[in-house]
């Protein structure tokens, strides 16, 4: 395949549109999930809840503004061809494109660039890229904003390889239910289970972009994921804390090999606007 020259200017205008449009808007598959909660909730404040998070969702549209007031830290997914070259630096470009996005689309800018002297970069820079070199001559860009009050909330056990089913179900669950109201439920959980310790927290991460009606492509997985959601909707925290039987809208699991020693487990919580935008260059 003949090596293809992508402009950084492309990058940075592709950026800057997806983060627009994730903090904007929904993906279809999560507000059809917020749709059939409402049918299924029993619970009425939970209903009033849920009924305030989908009315939010539509003034946000009417009024085009961002569909949470924390409109989240820039992670992008970049999937880079092997037959791809860039004209400058892919990560400089990525970073003027998150830094218009957050400047022209008037989202809160949350990002300090030290963790302990707490100083704001007042441009939501630096974005966390996370990047995978494929097969071809694309670029496959995946904006996934990502508010704290969720990511707080996250947790990773490194297991016995001997653990059973029912204690990675049960720890799944306890981190949902030690969470509570804090990640803004329902919530939806990103799982990722194998590698190593960190590939386990970026397996979970990355589980948060799959469309909640896309299951694990493995029939044992996507089983799991239903047993998870079945777990930690029985916790009864509901939508917003108050007590029902919605507690999330879904569970995506992500796997990788992993050592014969153990079975890291990673949990990332998200809220109900868990956000995620895609483009293919």
């Amino acid at each position: 395949m003949p090596v293809r020259e992508i402009r950084t200017e492309e990058i940075e205008q592709a950026v800057k549109k997806l983060f627009i449009e994730a903090n904007y808007r929904l993906p279809c598959a999560t507000e059809k999930k917020i749709e059939q909660a409402l049918q299924t909730e029993i619970s009425a404040p939970c209903k009033m809840a849920l009924t305030a998070i989908r009315d939010n969702l539509s003034a946000a549209e009417e009024l085009n503004i961002p569909i949470c007031q924390d409109t989240g830290m820039a992670v992008l997914f970049a999937e880079i061809g092997r037959d791809v070259h860039f004209d400058g630096p892919f990560e400089e470009a990525v970073n003027r494109g998150v830094r218009a996005a957050y400047l022209e689309g008037y989202m809160r800018c949350s990002v300090v660039k030290d963790p302990m002297n707490r100083v704001n970069t007042n441009d939501n820079t630096p974005a966390v890229i996370h990047t995978t070199i494929t097969e071809g001559n694309t670029v496959t860009l995946t904006a996934a904003p990502k508010g704290f009050g969720s990511e707080n909330m996250s947790r990773i056990r490194m297991f016995n390889p001997t653990a059973e089913r029912q204690e990675i179900i049960r720890f799944v669950a306890e981190t949902v239910k030690t969470a509570a109201s804090n990640p803004c439920p329902p919530v939806i959980v990103g799982v990722g289970i194998g590698g190593t310790f960190e590939k386990a927290a970026l397996l979970s991460k990355k589980a948060l972009t799959r469309d909640l009606d896309i299951k694990n492509k493995d029939p044992f997985y996507a089983q799991l994921e239903e047993d998870m959601l079945t777990a930690v909707n029985q916790t009864g925290i509901g939508a917003q804390g108050f007590g029902g039987c919605v507690t999330a809208l879904g569970v995506n699991i992500e796997t990788f090999a992993t050592h014969i020693a153990g079975l890291p487990v990673a949990v990332n919580m998200g809220c109900h606007v868990t956000r995620h935008s895609t483009i293919i260059i």
